[in-house]
């Protein structure tokens, strides 16, 4: 049986903009993430959120993650791009009458299909 210990977790710093302070996530858990002031507070509301994750999996009889597994593809992911291009495809996405989302995943798909 795994501890919470052997899960690995990202810690970075958040913005102003974002609220300040420290985020933690587990690659494992796509959806298990907390926050707090310090570095130490985030750690450990990341330990309560981790417990708490693996309650609610476990009570509903759903699979729990091995550590290093990488968790379930959730098709979701969030990228940082610089203002100007970000702006520059909102204009694209506007001109086309299409979502960003939309017009973003067509521009992967089709980089995928060219290698």
């Amino acid at each position: 049986m795994s501890k919470l210990t052997d899960y690995p977790f990202e810690v970075r710093p958040l913005s102003d903009a974002e609220g300040g302070g420290y985020l933690i996530s587990f690659p494992d858990f796509a959806e298990c993430i907390s926050d707090g002031d310090s570095i130490e507070e985030a750690l450990e509301n990341g330990r309560d959120a981790l417990k708490a994750t693996i309650a609610a999996l476990k009570a509903r009889k759903l699979p729990v993650p091995s550590p290093n597994s990488g968790g379930v593809a959730s098709g979701k992911f969030v990228a940082r791009v610089p203002k100007t291009v970000h702006a520059q495809l909102a204009t694209r996405a506007r001109a086309e009458g299409v979502s960003l989302n939309a017009l973003v995943l067509t521009f992967i798909a089709q980089g995928l299909g060219r290698a």
